[in-house]
C-alpha cells in the first residue's frame, strides 16, 4: 500500500477557517479529529468519503452508524427523490409513517406501537418520561457509562469520575440543574448482583431501568440482561433497551433478537431512518397508551413536534428496512467485521502492543489495556494517548473511523476495502511500536 498523502486545498483551508469562526469549536458538535477540525466532508458514495480538497477515505463512521448499507444507496436515494416530490412535511399522519410504523412493530419484538421523534436523544428521553408517567415514579436507573444522548437525565454519569460511589450519579455537562442527581441511579454494566442490590433497595421510586443492550462497545455477559429482565419483571419496573445504535444492525430485530431478551420499551434511530433525522419509541401498548389523548390526564404524555415522523426520513427508513430484509446483508457485514477484529488481534499481538476488542462483529471497538474490559471503569485503563495515535495514524493512511472507539462495518465495505484497511492498520501499529 502506497503512503497516503494529504492534500488541502486553499479552498478547504478558508472553509476550516469559516468553521472555526462560526461554529462553536469549528465542528457541529459531533466527531472531531484529534484536538482538531482537520477536514471537512464534501461527499460520500458507498463505502467512501471525500472532502473538500477531493481526498479519499474508507469509512469506517458511517455517519455514526446509519449508513449500513452505505452512503447514497440506489434505492434509499430514489425514495427520497419521489417522497420529496410529494411533499416535505405535513405536521399530520401520512401513509409512510403508518407503513413504517407497521415495519418496526414487525421486527421489534417489544414493539406493539410506535412513536416517532427526530433524534435518539429525544427518543430516550420520551422513554423516560412515559415510564414515569406510567408507574407515577421518578427515578430512572441508568449504567455507568452508558450514552442516552444528551437529556438532562442522560447526560448523568456517562463519565464519571471513579471516585463516584454507585448508586450516586455524576453530571457531565454543565448547565444540569442539581436537583437531577437525585432523580437518576447508576449502575454497574456487567454487574449483575450490584445492580439487583441498588434495585431491591430503590423499588418503591424507579420508574424504569435504561441500558444499552450493547453498552458502547462492551457486550453484555452472559445472563446480565436476562437477569435484569428478571428483576425488572419481579418488581414491576419498566424495562428500556437504548437500541438507537444496535437497531437493525446485530440483527434485523436488534439487539434483543440476537440476545433473545425483550424489554418492554426499546428506542430506535439511525439505521431506521436511512441516514434521516428519525427515531422512535417502540413497546408495549399498556405504557404506550399514555400517549393517547383519550388518557386519564394523570397519565397522558402529550408529545408533538413538527418533523416527528417526517414523510422524507420515513421513506428513507422504509427504503433502508426493505433491503435489510435480505439477511446476505448481515451476513456481509458480519463477516466484514469479524476480518478487521481478528486482524487487529493478530496485529497488536505481533507488535505487543496490548489491545482489548469489545463489542460483536457488526459494531466493535479498541481499548489500548491488558485489562479484561466488562464495564466503563474497566476502560478507565486504556492508553488514551496511545489510541489517538493509533486513530491519527489510520487516518494518515486514508481510514476514518470514529474518535475514540468505534468501527461500524457496513454492507457496503469491499474485500479491497478490507485489505486496505488491513494494510493502514499493520503500518500503524509497526509505527506505533517503533515509537513506545
Amino acid at each position: 500500500m502506497a503512503e497516503y498523502s494529504k492534500i488541502t486545498s486553499n479552498q478547504e483551508s478558508q472553509l476550516l477557517n469559516k468553521a472555526n469562526q462560526f461554529l462553536p469549536d469549528g465542528t457541529n458538535g459531533n466527531i472531531k479529529v484529534g484536538n482538531h477540525q482537520s477536514f471537512l466532508v464534501q461527499k460520500g458514495l458507498g463505502s467512501k468519503i471525500w472532502d473538500v480538497s477531493g481526498n479519499e477515505y474508507i469509512d469506517w463512521l458511517m455517519g455514526s452508524g446509519p449508513m449500513i448499507l452505505g452512503h447514497a444507496f440506489p434505492s434509499v436515494i430514489e425514495a427520497v427523490i419521489k417522497a420529496v416530490e410529494d411533499g416535505s412535511t405535513f405536521f399530520a399522519t401520512h401513509e409512510k409513517a403508518v407503513e413504517l410504523a407497521e415495519m418496526l412493530c414487525e421486527a421489534i419484538p417489544c414493539a406493539e406501537q410506535v412513536r416517532f421523534t427526530v433524534s435518539g436523544t429525544d427518543a430516550t428521553f420520551q422513554a423516560m418520561r412515559v415510564c414515569r408517567a406510567f408507574t407515577k415514579k421518578e427515578k430512572i436507573l441508568k449504567f455507568e457509562g452508558g450514552y442516552h444522548g444528551s437529556s438532562d437525565y442522560a447526560m448523568m454519569s456517562v463519565t464519571p469520575d471513579a471516585s463516584v460511589e454507585y448508586p450516586q450519579t455524576q453530571a457531565n455537562s454543565s448547565g444540569i440543574p442539581k436537583a437531577i442527581s437525585d432523580l437518576v441511579l447508576a449502575a454497574p454494566f456487567n454487574d449483575l448482583q450490584t445492580t439487583s442490590q441498588i434495585i431491591e433497595a430503590h423499588k418503591d421510586d424507579i420508574a424504569a431501568v435504561i441500558v444499552e443492550p450493547l453498552q458502547r462497545v462492551i457486550a453484555p455477559e452472559p445472563g446480565f440482561l436476562q437477569g435484569l429482565r428478571d428483576i425488572t419483571k419481579k418488581y414491576s419496573i419498566p424495562l428500556i433497551f437504548d437500541e438507537v445504535v444496535t437497531g437493525f444492525r446485530l440483527s434485523y430485530g436488534g439487539a434483543q433478537q440476537h440476545y433473545g431478551v425483550t424489554p418492554d420499551l426499546a428506542c430506535v434511530g439511525k439505521i431506521m431512518g436511512g441516514g434521516y433525522p428519525l427515531a422512535a419509541v417502540t413497546g408495549i401498548t399498556d405504557i404506550m397508551s399514555s400517549y393517547e389523548s383519550s388518557t386519564d390526564s394523570e397519565y397522558f404524555v402529550p408529545q408533538t413536534g413538527t418533523l416527528n415522523g417526517n414523510p422524507i426520513a420515513c421513506a428513507a427508513g422504509i427504503a433502508t428496512l426493505k433491503e435489510l430484509q435480505n439477511k446476505d446483508n448481515y451476513e456481509k457485514i458480519n463477516n466484514t467485521g469479524k476480518q478487521i477484529r481478528e486482524f487487529i488481534r493478530e496485529a497488536s499481538s505481533r507488535h505487543n502492543i496490548p489491545v482489548q476488542i469489545c463489542g460483536e462483529n457488526q459494531i466493535f471497538g479498541l481499548f489500548f489495556t491488558d485489562r479484561k474490559i466488562s464495564n466503563y471503569r474497566d476502560g478507565l485503563a486504556t492508553d488514551s494517548a496511545l489510541h489517538a495515535r493509533f486513530n491519527s495514524g489510520l487516518l494518515d493512511r486514508g481510514i476514518l473511523k470514529a474518535w475514540p472507539q468505534k468501527f461500524y462495518p457496513s454492507a457496503a465495505h469491499s474485500q479491497e476495502d478490507i485489505e486496505v484497511t488491513q494494510q493502514a492498520i499493520e503500518q500503524t501499529f509497526s509505527q506505533l511500536a517503533q515509537s513506545i
